[in-house]
C-alpha cells in the first residue's frame, strides 16, 4: 500500500479542520432541526400523528445503529474515502426529503440521511485526530469541533423556525446541498487518505451483532415515547438489543480480527469518560427537549421566538468550548471533566428552580448561561478522552464508540428523563393546573439530571485517580500519530 502522508502545511490542516466542522454542523443540526417543522410537514405531506415521529426516529436509529461498522470500515478501507461515500449519501438524501411528495419518502430520505451521516461523522472525528497529533493542538481542534456540534445541536431549531416561518420546511434539508458539494470539492485536495496498514479483514458477524444490538436498543427507547416500559413493542426489541450485546461480546473475544477489540475497551481512560459521557449526553438531550417545552407551554413563546431564547446557549457553550482546551492543558482531563460536570450540575439545578410566573430573564437565562458554559467545556474533554491514543490502525474505531454513546445517551435522556416529567405533569394538571403541572415536571427532571452529572461527576474523580493519561503533565504530550 502506498502512504500518503499528512498535510504539513498549517495552512491545509487548518482548511481542512474548517470543511471537516462545518460537515459535522450539518450532521448535528439534522438531529433536531425538523422538531420544529413537524406540523407543517404533517400538513403538506398529510402524515399521521403515529408515523410523523418517524420523519425524527429515522434519522436517530440509522445514525446511531451504523456508526460503529463504518467508523470501522473507514479504518479498514480509508477514511477520507468513507467520509466522501457518507457526504455523498447525505447530500443526495436531503435532496430526496427536500424534494418529497409522499411520506415514505421523506421517512427513507431520512435513514439514509442517517447512514451517511454514520459514515463522514466518525470518519471525520478519526481525520481530525490524525491531522493534530500533538496533545495541546488536538486539545485545540476538538474543542473547534466540538464547539460547532455543540452549535449545531442549539442552532437546529432556530434555524427550522426560521426557515419554516420564512420560505418552506423543505429549505430545511435543502441547506444542506451547498455544504456536501463544497466539502466533496475541497477535502481531497485538502487531506490524504488514511488507513490501517495491517492485513484486516472487515469482521461481518461482529459488524450485524454490534449494529443490530445498537438499532434494537434504540428503537426500544424510541418506542418508549409512544408506549410504557411493559409494552410488548418496546420489551421485545429491548430484550433483543441485550442478547445481541451478549452474543457480540462472545463473538468478539473469539474473532482473530473483531470489529471492536475488546482490549479496545479495556482502556481506563477512555472506558470511564465514555461512561461519564453517556450520563452528559442523557441530561442535555432531555435537557434541550424540556427547555423548549418551557418556553413554549410556559412563557407561550411561538416557534421561532423559542429558537432565539435557545440563542444565549450557544455563546455560552463558545465560551466553554473556548476555555476548554485551556483548562486541559492546565489541569488534566480529570479535573477539567468533574469541573464540567459540577457546573453543568450547578446549571441545571439553578433551573429547576423555575417558577411558572418568572420571566425568560429571571427564570430560564442564568441556569441556561451555566449550563451551557459547562456543556461546552465539558464536550470537547470527552472527546479528546475518548479518541484518547488511538492512532492510523483504529481512530475510526474510536471515534465511532464516542458518536455511538452520545448517540444512546441522547435516546436515554429523552426515553427516560422526558418521561418522568410527562409523567409527574400528567399527575399534577388536575390539581395544580398545566402550567404549574409542566414547571413541576420540568423542575424534578432537571433535579434528577443534575444529580446524574454529580455520579458522573464522582466516576471521574475516583476511577481516573491513578491514570496518567488523565493528569495534567499528559495534556500536551500524547503519543503522536501518523496518517498513511
Amino acid at each position: 500500500m502506498t502512504a500518503v502522508p499528512t498535510p504539513a502545511a498549517p495552512g491545509r490542516r487548518q482548511a481542512a479542520l474548517v470543511v471537516l466542522c462545518f460537515v459535522q454542523f450539518m450532521l448535528v443540526l439534522d438531529d433536531t432541526v425538523v422538531n420544529v417543522a413537524l406540523p407543517s410537514i404533517r400538513s403538506d405531506l398529510g402524515f399521521s400523528t403515529t408515523d410523523l415521529t418517524w420523519v425524527a426516529n429515522a434519522y436517530f436509529l440509522a445514525f446511531g445503529g451504523l456508526l460503529l461498522l463504518f467508523g470501522r470500515l473507514g479504518d479498514l478501507i480509508g477514511r477520507r474515502r468513507v467520509f466522501l461515500w457518507g457526504v455523498t449519501l447525505f447530500g443526495a438524501a436531503s435532496l430526496l426529503c427536500g424534494l418529497a411528495q409522499e411520506p415514505w419518502q421523506l421517512v427513507a430520505g431520512r435513514f439514509a440521511q442517517g447512514a451517511g451521516a454514520a459514515m463522514a461523522s466518525p470518519a471525520a472525528l478519526a481525520l481530525i485526530t490524525l491531522l493534530f497529533p500533538g496533545g495541546k493542538e488536538r486539545a485545540k481542534a476538538l474543542s473547534i469541533w466540538g464547539a460547532i456540534a455543540g452549535l449545531g445541536g442549539t442552532t437546529g431549531v432556530v434555524i427550522s423556525g426560521a426557515l419554516t416561518g420564512l420560505a418552506s420546511w423543505r429549505w430545511i434539508f435543502l441547506i444542506n446541498l451547498p455544504v456536501a458539494v463544497l466539502s466533496l470539492a475541497l477535502l481531497p485536495r485538502l487531506v490524504g487518505e488514511s488507513r490501517t496498514d495491517r492485513p484486516t479483514r472487515l469482521d461481518v458477524p461482529g459488524a450485524l451483532l454490534g449494529s443490530g444490538a445498537i438499532i434494537s436498543l434504540v428503537y426500544a427507547l424510541l418506542r418508549t415515547e409512544k408506549a410504557g416500559w411493559t409494552d410488548l413493542s418496546v420489551l421485545a426489541p429491548l430484550l433483543l438489543g441485550v442478547a445481541l450485546g451478549a452474543l457480540f461480546l462472545v463473538v468478539e473475544a473469539r474473532t482473530a480480527d473483531p470489529l471492536v477489540p475488546l482490549s479496545f475497551l479495556s482502556v481506563r481512560i477512555r472506558a470511564v469518560s465514555n461512561a461519564a459521557g453517556l450520563l452528559f449526553t442523557a441530561a442535555f438531550f432531555s435537557l434541550s427537549f424540556l427547555l423548549m417545552l418551557h418556553l413554549q407551554t410556559v412563557l407561550g413563546y411561538g416557534p421561532l421566538k423559542a429558537g432565539f431564547g435557545y440563542l444565549p446557549y450557544g455563546a455560552g457553550i463558545l465560551t466553554g468550548v473556548w476555555c476548554s482546551s485551556r483548562v486541559v492543558v492546565r489541569l488534566g482531563l480529570r479535573w477539567t471533566l468533574v469541573l464540567a460536570f459540577l457546573i453543568s450540575a450547578g446549571g441545571l439545578l439553578l433551573l429547576s428552580g423555575v417558577s411558572p410566573n418568572d420571566s425568560y430573564a429571571i427564570g430560564v437565562l442564568p441556569g441556561m448561561l451555566v449550563v451551557s458554559f459547562g456543556s461546552g467545556l465539558g464536550f470537547p474533554a470527552l472527546a479528546i478522552a475518548g479518541v484518547w491514543g488511538t492512532d492510523e490502525e483504529n481512530a475510526g474505531l474510536g471515534s465511532a464508540i464516542l458518536s455511538s454513546v452520545q448517540q444512546i445517551g441522547g435516546a436515554v435522556g429523552l426515553a427516560v428523563l422526558v418521561s418522568v416529567a410527562t409523567r409527574r405533569s400528567e399527575e399534577l394538571t388536575d390539581s395544580v393546573g398545566p402550567s404549574r403541572a409542566a414547571t413541576e415536571g420540568f423542575s424534578l427532571t432537571l433535579t434528577i439530571a443534575a444529580g446524574l452529572l454529580v455520579l458522573g461527576a464522582a466516576l471521574i474523580a475516583v476511577l481516573l485517580a491513578k491514570d496518567s493519561a488523565a493528569q495534567p503533565e499528559s495534556a500536551g504530550r500524547e503519543p503522536s500519530l501518523k496518517a498513511v
